[in-house]
């Protein structure tokens, strides 16, 4: 089976600090777009979605550090998969583009690494979306109770190393592919060639994937609560689309995100999890909006 890609997109391995190159498709011209994917996927989440926006930007698509074809550093501490260092990522990736400005969007996992370049680099990032997440303080303060069980892989995942690979390695077919099936309404948005390179990626870096899930059960944790203490906000228009979560664990998303962002368009969609893949159309229209603001 042929390995599938983003139409008209090129495909290079971009410097972004030592020793870590991130696997990252260009397509179009125009203003820069940056989109990050989320957990079990790579880039090729942005298919539908990348394909139109190309026609009025440059999009910009990187296989975030240790996902995908992007380089997999070994975990040296938490620092290595904070979203603070993958954030730099990005930054340096479009830098190494010839882009010191550009607006950016991530769904899930992406979406912290967002939200991380939002608030570290605020003069470069333009304008910023965030799909189905919260913050990362604000989702370890939710999930609390039988909430939790909904966010079980958090708790594997923010485990000392060696248990949580090893259970993992053990069934990672099932494993990865219980999302791509518990968090998609309409199945056939994944098809089969996508969910079998989903999957051949996710075999191949469950050591770095764990190692992103548990600095954000630590590290992360400590950056967002030094830039609450410190009154750190989102500056630049701020878009955030969810399925309908609050309703369903009792809390007011729109609420926690107005405490992070100035400028702040908040909606839930009728949609599964990977909503760039079961919603493209209305994915396009609300970057374009976002864009326009």
């Amino acid at each position: 089976m042929q390995t599938p890609t983003l139409p008209g997109f090129t495909y290079q391995q971009v410097p972004v600090a030592d020793g870590v190159r991130l696997s990252t498709a260009v397509g179009g011209s125009g203003s820069p777009l940056v989109l990050l994917h989320g957990f079990p996927q790579t880039n090729l989440m942005w298919r539908h979605v990348a394909a139109e926006l190309a026609a009025d930007h440059t999009v910009i698509c990187p296989d975030l550090r240790g996902y995908g074809a992007s380089d997999k550093p070994v975990a040296t501490g938490p620092e290595t998969y904070s979203k603070r260092t993958m954030a730099a990522d990005v930054v340096a990736l479009a830098a190494h583009l010839g882009h010191d400005r550009f607006a950016l969007a991530g769904h899930d996992r992406g979406a912290l690494v967002a939200v991380r370049a939002g608030l570290d680099h605020p003069d470069v990032v333009t304008h910023l979306a965030a799909f189905d997440v919260l913050p990362t303080l604000d989702m370890w303060q939710i999930l609390q109770g039988r909430n939790a069980a909904v966010a079980w892989h958090l708790y594997l995942m923010a485990q000392p190393e060696g248990l949580p690979e090893r259970m993992i390695e053990g069934v990672a077919d099932e494993f990865f592919g219980h999302f791509l099936d518990a968090w998609t309404r309409h199945p056939d948005a994944i098809p089969a060639d996508v969910r079998a390179e989903y999957l051949r990626a996710s075999r191949a870096a469950i050591p770095s994937i764990v190692a992103d899930y548990r600095a954000s059960a630590g590290i992360d944790v400590d950056h967002d609560e030094a830039d609450r203490a410190a009154g750190r906000r989102l500056g630049m228009p701020v878009t955030v689309v969810q399925q309908d979560w609050g309703a369903a664990l009792g809390y007011d998303a729109a609420a926690l995100w107005g405490a992070w962002a100035d400028d702040l368009v908040h909606r839930t969609l009728d949609a599964g999890h990977f909503m760039a893949e079961e919603a493209p159309g209305e994915i396009v229209a609300t970057l374009r909006a976002l864009l326009a603001r």
